[in-house]
């Protein structure tokens, strides 16, 4: 266990995720994100660490389904979302990093450094740091761990609504997903290729929701579904 995960396992009944993650209480942790497919037939979900396609209806869908639960994604991930938007409001933002001392407003700070933790009288809504704080968190409410099962550890901590997501990139979709029990897929229908790619999702996942194919103001052609894990 890393020492990030140590910090948030509080009780001694809790139990461990496949990833090595702490588990404590029901918590399910989902995995979200949009894909096309490129010449070969691949998932699309990113290129150059952005999106190669706009599409206002699936940023609309994602808020609703990751509004008030806790998200976690990688440094790139978090470098790709626009400063407007950093971090993703009504969410608790954990962001894995491996460099020591980052910080999430672009700094990088002495290595080992640790802020004070948060206070529980703040404006309605924001949650005090459970575990105590850890390098490279921020004032505004910005997790940082080095490492998935960390990030998903300090998630599920926090998680009030029983709810955690993963929202990218690739490599911690990978990371994350023996541990998830849900996946939210948009598929946007276009051809076009990219460097990053969905994770590939066996047997063990069944379609449980699919909506119709819709047409996006851009004239883009989506459609949602929803997944969930079968295997216990």
């Amino acid at each position: 266990m890393s020492e990030l995960a140590a910090e948030t396992a509080t009780g001694a009944g809790a139990d461990r995720a496949a990833s090595g993650a702490v588990i404590e209480g029901d918590v399910t942790i989902g995995l979200i994100w949009a894909q096309a497919r490129d010449s070969a037939g691949r998932p699309v979900i990113g290129v150059g660490g952005g999106l190669p396609w706009h599409l206002p209806e699936d940023l609309a869908h994602f808020k609703a389904i990751t509004a008030g639960h806790p998200v976690v994604m990688g440094r790139r991930t978090w470098d790709s979302l626009p400063a407007r938007f950093r971090p993703l409001p009504g969410r608790v933002n954990i962001v894995v990093t491996r460099q020591p001392g980052w910080r999430p407003d672009g700094g990088v700070g002495e290595p080992g450094a640790r802020p004070q933790a948060r206070g529980a009288a703040e404006e309605p809504g924001a949650r005090p740091w459970l575990g105590g704080a850890a390098e490279g968190d921020s004032p505004d409410g910005v997790l940082v761990a080095d490492s998935v099962p960390a990030a998903l550890t300090r998630a599920m901590a926090v998680a009030s609504a029983g709810q955690v997501w993963v929202i990218g990139g690739a490599q911690i979709y990978a990371a994350a997903l023996a541990d998830a029990r849900r996946c939210e897929v948009t598929d946007v229908d276009v051809v076009v290729d990219g460097d990053a790619y969905a994770p590939e999702l066996g047997p063990q996942w069944r379609v449980c929701a699919v909506g119709d194919w819709l047409t996006a103001a851009s004239g883009t052609k989506y459609r949602f579904r929803g997944l969930e894990r079968v295997d216990g």
